[in-house]
C-alpha cells in the first residue's frame, strides 16, 4: 500500500524517531516504505548529522536512490561526512549518469579523491563519461544499455534481454543495432511480448530513429525528446555507434537546471547553486551585487540625460510630472518582448532566422501598444497641462514604447547570433539601456514640439 499524504507530512518525524533508535530494523522499513523522493524531501529538513546517520546505517542499495534525489549541495555535505568506503560504496551503487552528476558538482581534489577510491569498472566507466564536454549529451547520458540485432528471432531477443535486463537502465524502448554497434532502428518491448517466437526482429523494428551525438548540447537532447515524444533517446558517436542512452528523467533534471540558469540571469542574478532556503545571506549577497552596482553605473547615463535638459524642464515643469509613466512604459513593453522571444528561443519555438519576421509582427503590436498608451497619457496631459504639453508627451510615449518592444525583441536575437546565452537579455538591463534612450527620446520630441 502506498503512503498517504499523512505518512509523507510526518516522513521527518518518522525518520528522526527511527534514528534515534539503536537498531536498523525501523530505518530499512521505512527505506522499502517510501519512495526516494519523499525521503530526501524529508532528510533535507532534519540536522545535518542525522541525515548524514541514515546513509551511515543503511546498506548502499536502499540509500543510493534517496541519495540521487538529495539537492547537489546536500549530496556534497553527507558525501564530505562520510568515510571513504562509505562515499565510495554509495557513489559505487547509484546509476552512472547520477554517479556522474556527483563527481561532477564535488571540487577538483574531492573528486580526484572519491574516483581513487571506487572500483576499478566504475572508475573507468566514470571516467570516460567525465571526458565529455560540461554541459553536452554526454555528460548526462549512461551507458547501461541493451540492445538487439535485426536478425535475431524474437525469442533470441526476449533471451538476450532477460539475461541483460540487470545491466539495462530500462528496456520499455529496446534498440535496434548491427553486430559492430551501428545504430539502425528501435522496437517496442510490448512489441516483441506480443510477437510470435520466430518472427524476426527485422520485422517489428522501426527505423526513423531519433538520435544524437555525445558532444552535442544537452539542452538539445532535450528537446529531442519533448519534440519526437521520445521515453528515452539514444547517444551516438560520429559514424553513428552507439554509446548510451539519455532518459525522460535525465532530461527532466536538466530542464530545470537551464530554466533555473534562465530565470537567474533574466533577473540578473549570478547562478545560485544552492536552493533558495539553504543560500546563506552573504551568498546571496555576492550573486547580486556585481549586476546591481554595473547597473547603477549605466543609470548614471540616465541621470545625465535629464540634466542635460535641465532647462526644457524648468520651463514645462509638467514634463519631470510624465517622465516615470513614459520610461516605465518602455521598461516594461520591452522586459515582456525579450521574455517571450527568450523562452521561445530556449524551446526552440523559434530560430535566428525567425528574427526580421517576427521583428515585423513585434513592430506592428508596438505600433498598436503604442497608440494606446499615448492615448491614455494624452488624456492626463490635457487635463494637467496643456494641448501642446499633452501633445509631446503622447508622441514621447509612443515612441518609447515602440523603441523599448523592438529592442526587447532583437537583442536575444542578437545575442544568439554573437553565440551567447539570450537569457543575458537580463529585465534589469533592458530597463537601464531604455531608460537611458527613453529620456533622450522623451525630452528631444518635447524640446522639439515645445518649441523649448
Amino acid at each position: 500500500m502506498s503512503p498517504t499524504d499523512v505518512d509523507i507530512e510526518n516522513l521527518p518525524d518518522t525518520l528522526r524517531t527511527a534514528l534515534e533508535q539503536g537498531s536498523d530494523g525501523p530505518l530499512n522499513a521505512i527505506c522499502n516504505a517510501h519512495a526516494p523522493p519523499d525521503l530526501s524531501d524529508a532528510l533535507e529538513t532534519l540536522p545535518e548529522d542525522q541525515a548524514v546517520a541514515f546513509f551511515q546505517r543503511l546498506e548502499s542499495a536502499c540509500a543510493a536512490p534517496v541519495y540521487a534525489h538529495l539537492e547537489p549541495d546536500h549530496q556534497s555535505r553527507v558525501l564530505a561526512a562520510l568515510d571513504e568506503q562509505q562515499a565510495a560504496d554509495l557513489v559505487s551503487a547509484l546509476s552512472l549518469d547520477d554517479a556522474v552528476a556527483v563527481i561532477d558538482g564535488l571540487g577538483d581534489e574531492h573528486a580526484d579523491s572519491l574516483m581513487e577510491t571506487l572500483p576499478a569498472e566504475s572508475q573507468e566507466a566514470v571516467g570516460s563519461l567525465l571526458a565529455y564536454p560540461e554541459e553536452s549529451a554526454g555528460r548526462v547520458m549512461t551507458p547501461e544499455y541493451v540492445t538487439v540485432q535485426p536478425e535475431w528471432t524474437v525469442n533470441e531477443a526476449m533471451e538476450h534481454l532477460r539475461a541483460n535486463h540487470e545491466v539495462a537502465e530500462t528496456v520499455n524502448t529496446v534498440f535496434v543495432t548491427t553486430a559492430a554497434g551501428e545504430l539502425l532502428a528501435w522496437v517496442r518491448l510490448k512489441e516483441l511480448l506480443l510477437a510470435r517466437p520466430w518472427n524476426r526482429v527485422s520485422e517489428l523494428m522501426h527505423t526513423d530513429v531519433a538520435s544524437i551525438t555525445a558532444e552535442e548540447d544537452r539542452e538539445e537532447a532535450a528537446h529531442r525528446i519533448s519534440h519526437y515524444d521520445l521515453n528515452v533517446l539514444p547517444v551516438v558517436d560520429d559514424q553513428g555507434h552507439m554509446l548510451g542512452i539519455i532518459t525522460v528523467d535525465d532530461v527532466m533534471d536538466v530542464l530545470r537546471a537551464e530554466t533555473t540558469e534562465d530565470f537567474h540571469r533574466m533577473a540578473a542574478v549570478g547562478d545560485v547553486v544552492l536552493s533558495l532556503r539553504d543560500a546563506s545571506m552573504g551568498l546571496l549577497y555576492r550573486k547580486r551585487i556585481g549586476w546591481l552596482l554595473i547597473l547603477v553605473v549605466v543609470n548614471i547615463f540616465a541621470g545625465l540625460a535629464i540634466a542635460h535638459y535641465e532647462a526644457a524642464i524648468e520651463s514645462v515643469v509638467a514634463l519631470i510630472f510624465f517622465l516615470p509613466m513614459v520610461i516605465a512604459s518602455g521598461g516594461n513593453t520591452g522586459s515582456q518582448a525579450a521574455t517571450l522571444v527568450v523562452r521561445s528561443l530556449a524551446i526552440n519555438d523559434v530560430r535566428l532566422r525567425d528574427a526580421w519576421r517576427l521583428g515585423g509582427k513585434e513592430l506592428g503590436v508596438s505600433t498598436a501598444l503604442g497608440l494606446t498608451l499615448a492615448a491614455a497619457i494624452w488624456l492626463s496631459g490635457n487635463w494637467l497641462g496643456s494641448l501642446e504639453v499633452a501633445n509631446a508627451i503622447a508622441l514621447g510615449m509612443f515612441l518609447v514604447v515602440v523603441f523599448g518592444a523592438m529592442f526587447g525583441m532583437l537583442l536575444p536575437f542578437a545575442l544568439t547570433a554573437m553565440r551567447m546565452d539570450p537569457a543575458v537579455a537580463s529585465a534589469p538591463l533592458i530597463t537601464s539601456v531604455i531608460d537611458i534612450v527613453g529620456i533622450l527620446i522623451y525630452f528631444g520630441v518635447a524640446v522639439a514640439m515645445l518649441g523649448l
